[in-house]
């Protein structure tokens, strides 16, 4: 069993859910028993730990390998060490057919332990490079709201790149999709269910606008394409109307997934949604769901340790994906970031979450590759 195997056996054992998955004071709630953890053995590889408060109990953990000389530039690996919650079992890692299995096995404790991994192996070796900081740095809630990203942001801490630790499949990610989430109202006017041409069914005109947003506007979404993204989508994920059979409903609302591309905008795109209800003679209000907002990433592949990550790789070009992560937080935040990890994001947040350990060694591999070549 590799170093990075048994590492990462011991964080499945850890549980550190989110606790906004879990009822309050839940025994599996937090990242704090993880962050402990690697705090430990961080620390036992001589690299220099600390804490940054987020929340009540809940901490980001950096682990600091300093540079021979002073440092000029700085590097960071990021993972995040929440989890989405799971049965029992789950939190026993597993080995089957060179795969392991648990919660949290590729989502993101398999690129925690390639990344803490890597990063151990320079300290203990004593190949640390000369003018470049490396950090890793365990991040929080970012299954939820990306407290932990958020917070770090607002330190005002610099650095030259960010690899966020997350399922690619082994390969750079420099692109991902944003995610806007609305809530949609549709008012009516209340009526007795006998008499329901007396009112105004607003659950039948959400039906309509459901409709018209998964045919017409969908379609208009597959008219504008991403190199990296492909197209943007939409939808309801959700409905909500009326209280019983004999009452017309004067109230409904729906609960809408719109996932976007670089360059587009909140405003922008509720005012073609509005727009084409408009034309259909359909009204709807609207709301962010959101307090803080879901932005796509979009990284310049022709920065230097963008481009430095990708030819250590082997990468001839970048990839990108669907999903929302901590990069997008950290690049607004001024520090330019891409996505690499073990494991597929298809198997995340499945009831047989897993990665491969081959997968696993060869990421851990490639970090120690590109962080030797860091000057």
């Amino acid at each position: 069993m590799s170093k990075t195997e048994k590492l990462l056996r011991e964080l499945i054992a850890l549980p550190s859910v989110n606790p906004a998955f879990l009822p309050e004071q839940h025994p599996r709630a937090g990242e704090q028993r993880v962050g402990d953890f690697l705090a430990a053995t961080a620390a036992s590889a001589g690299l220099d730990v600390e804490f940054q408060p987020v929340a009540d109990r809940r901490s980001n953990l950096l682990a600091r390998l300093t540079p021979r000389k002073k440092a000029s530039r700085r590097v960071l690996l990021a993972p995040h060490m929440d989890t989405v919650n799971a049965q029992d079992s789950q939190f026993t890692p597993r080995k089957r057919n060179g795969k392991i299995f648990g919660r949290g096995a590729c989502d993101t404790k398999g690129s925690i332990a390639a990344m803490l991994g890597a990063l151990s192996h320079l300290a203990r070796s004593g190949k640390r490079p000369d003018q470049t900081e490396i950090i890793f740095v365990g991040l929080v809630d970012e299954e939820s709201a990306q407290a932990g990203s958020r917070a770090l942001v607002r330190t005002k801490l610099k650095a030259d790149l960010a690899i966020i630790g997350e399922p690619t499949r082994l390969q750079v990610v420099t692109a991902h999709k944003g995610s806007l989430w609305l809530k949609m109202e549709t008012h009516g006017k209340a009526a007795h269910g006998a008499l329901p041409y007396l009112g105004v069914n607003a659950v039948h005109t959400m039906a309509r606008v459901v409709d018209l947003l998964e045919t017409d506007y969908a379609r208009q979404l597959r008219q504008r394409r991403h190199p990296l993204l492909g197209m943007a989508t939409v939808n309801v994920g959700a409905i909500s109307g009326g209280t019983q059979a004999n009452i017309v409903p004067d109230y409904c609302s729906i609960l809408v997934d719109r996932r976007t591309l670089p360059g587009e905008e909140e405003k922008r795109i509720t005012a073609a949604i509005h727009s084409l209800l408009r034309a259909k003679g359909l009204q709807a209000t609207f709301c962010n769901l959101r307090d803080t907002p879901w932005l796509p990433l979009e990284t310049n592949v022709k920065l230097p340790l963008v481009a430095q990550l990708l030819k250590t790789m082997r990468q001839t070009k970048p990839a990108g994906v669907n999903f929302f992560s901590d990069a997008s937080v950290l690049s607004q935040g001024g520090i330019p970031s891409v996505l690499f990890g073990p494991g597929d994001i298809a198997h995340a947040h499945t009831t047989d979450e897993w990665v491969e350990t081959s997968s696993l060694d060869r990421a851990e591999a490639m970090l120690r590759q590109f962080l030797l070549s860091l000057p």
